[in-house]
């Protein structure tokens, strides 16, 4: 279950058993299906980038999926989607914030 007040949850490729999860490019999949949720809403071309509120990452050599909760506001059923996804996989997901790289 997620708590109401996080501000984003990682989906991280990883079973609750601890074993890699499979297709090595499971993120991007999702990342790619979630691409026309975005601000503003899909606008010609949105297919070719990432949604703002879904982004595949690597984490400690994990791969994850960054769902930020204004998806939920914006499109409940989509908010659902992901985390479905990631309870049909047993798929860990943790909540936590995204926070910028620091400069070099």
């Amino acid at each position: 279950m997620v708590a109401p007040t996080s501000k984003e949850v990682f989906i991280q490729g990883l079973t609750h058993e601890g074993r890699t999860f499979r297709p090595s490019d499971w993120a991007e999949r999702l990342a790619g299906v979630m691409s026309q949720f975005r601000p503003g809403g899909a606008r010609p071309g949105s297919h070719l980038n990432y949604s703002p509120w879904c982004i595949p990452t690597t984490m400690n050599g994990v791969k994850c999926v960054v769902v930020n909760r204004e998806l939920q506001a914006y499109e409940p059923m989509a908010w659902d989607f992901v985390l479905n996804f990631a309870k049909d996989n047993n798929l860990q997901v943790v909540e936590a914030c995204l926070l910028p790289d620091s400069p070099a």
